[in-house]
């Protein structure tokens, strides 16, 4: 199988199907003979411009991504925190995804990168000095 035919069927699939998570994704995959890895369908999501509603993935529009990461993060982030050159957002629960998206697409260059579970979002500085510049910027957009 080719990644091409994979996103194809993927996107298939979202049309057809509520699907919440990349295990069932993963599942609805196999069952039409397309076996992928949690680390393939990450990078499929991504790359497929996917995001994770409380309806399930839904691609948005290449020029358009989305909602701005102001307006996700001020209507989802809860919590931002360092550690080192890392930074725990906590999000309402289901939304680290979408935060996660959402900040991946400003391409904010003290970012190195994310990773989303359900409601915490880790987001990788290079070093503690920058994550802690990260962490006071994401503060401005948690609502009390």
């Amino acid at each position: 199988m080719n990644k091409e035919y994979r996103h194809g069927q993927i996107l298939r699939l979202l049309k057809g199907h509520k699907i919440l998570t990349q295990e069932k994704l993963a599942r609805k995959l196999l069952a039409l003979g397309i076996t992928a890895t949690q680390v393939t369908l990450s990078r499929d999501i991504r790359e497929l411009g996917l995001l994770k509603t409380p309806e399930g993935y839904r691609q948005v529009s290449g020029e358009s991504a989305g909602p701005a990461f102001a307006i996700v993060a001020s209507e989802f982030l809860r919590e931002a925190r360092s550690a080192q050159n890392l930074i725990v957002l906590r999000t309402s629960p289901g939304h680290a995804s979408s935060v996660a998206t959402a900040l991946d697409w400003e391409e904010w260059p003290e970012v190195v990168g994310t990773i989303a579970g359900d409601d915490t979002v880790l987001v990788v500085a290079p070093d503690k000095r920058t994550a802690e510049r990260v962490r006071d910027k994401l503060l401005g957009f948690v609502v009390a």
